[in-house]
């Protein structure tokens, strides 16, 4: 078999017998999703359905717009909408599966709050480093590119993957896609592509799938991301880039969810560039959305970690600052050049 890793064989069989008869599930991925938060989140969705449990995926908050094509998306609760409904539903629940996040924190305060205190079981599966504690059932491996990825060898170790449909694979295939910058990331395996195979053999249209994905820019879109790349800085003592928008360049371009996906992508991907940061103000949340990429052994993850309340994986991470836009790209520069983050 292409399995990378053993997972507890206890762990397999307590959850095995569990999904064995019909339950209520609630599936949660993490707070602004993307496409592997919702692919796997409703991959695993339609697996469970077809199982003949009642499933239900309750967003903590709005998808990107990107993603409004994947089957199931309809059916998808958002917990800042309707959020009575969605505690009902949690509170009725059997097991609650969090996919794509090891820590709670990553619904949102609110939703957060509320999950601390139900009684249920959850089940962790997830690709990032150092996860948390409130998963009775945890699959967790860092070295896998994608949580779909993962989640994919979890359903064949469970003995589910008869269920995987053509729905459920789509959403499976999208997820691995978009985590692995269409398969160029280095965590991409052998093991990736014979799973990508495995999905194309159950009806994944893989050419329209990236059609959805990369090839329906709105104008406003390109605008947005042409005003990005007006914006970018280089650090070249430093190996470093960095880029940003204001919250007037996001209302100028009408800014939807998921439009500013990927940006951070083209600061690293200039000549000599080893780490590269995004910076998007975001007054209204009080607060300056970052995203860090990096090349080689420059680890995002521990430097979000440190200095800007985040991380995520070595060559890829989030943070925030609670300081003006100006405030933290001085503290971002400052940080670059005194601490030598790149030998």
């Amino acid at each position: 078999m292409y399995f990378r890793i053993m997972m507890n064989s206890t762990t397999i069989k307590e959850l095995k017998d569990l999904l064995s008869s019909p339950k209520k599930i609630i599936i949660i991925p993490h707070r602004n999703p993307d496409g592997d938060a919702i692919g796997s989140s409703l991959g695993l969705y339609h697996v469970l359905t077809n199982q003949g449990h009642s499933a239900q995926v309750i967003s903590p908050n709005d998808l990107p717009n990107f993603l409004n094509w994947m089957p199931g998306v309809e059916t998808i609760k958002i917990y800042e909408k309707s959020e009575q409904e969605s505690q009902k539903l949690l509170s009725e629940a059997d097991i609650i599966f969090t996919l794509d996040f090891n820590i709670l924190l990553r619904t949102g305060d609110r939703m957060e709050s509320f999950l601390e205190k139900l009684p249920q079981d959850f089940v962790m599966i997830d690709h990032h480093q150092m996860p948390g504690d409130y998963a009775k059932f945890t699959f967790s491996d860092p070295q896998y590119g994608s949580t779909c990825e993962l989640m994919y060898v979890v359903l064949n170790l469970l003995m589910l993957a008869p269920y995987i449909d053509t729905n459920a694979a789509t959403c499976i295939y999208t997820g691995i896609v978009t985590d692995s910058g269409s398969f160029k990331f280095p965590k991409t395996t052998a093991q990736t592509h014979r799973i990508v195979a495995e999905l194309l053999d159950k009806g994944v249209k893989n050419a329209d799938i990236h059609n959805y994905l990369f090839d329906h820019n709105s104008f406003n879109k390109l605008q947005l991301m042409g005003k990005a790349l007006q914006n970018i800085v280089l650090m070249p003592k430093q190996h470093t880039s960095y880029l940003f928008l204001t919250e007037e360049d996001l209302y100028k371009y009408n800014h939807q969810k998921g439009d500013t996906e990927g940006l951070v992508n083209y600061g690293l991907s200039i000549d000599g560039i080893h780490l590269t940061a995004f910076f998007i103000e975001r007054k209204e949340e009080g607060i300056i959305k970052i995203s860090f990429r990096s090349q080689g052994d420059v680890d995002v993850n521990q430097f979000a970690r440190k200095y800007f309340e985040g991380g995520g994986h070595i060559n890829a991470a989030g943070g925030k600052s609670h300081l003006s836009l100006e405030e933290t790209i001085a503290r971002f520069k400052k940080i670059v050049e005194n601490e030598k983050i790149i030998a």
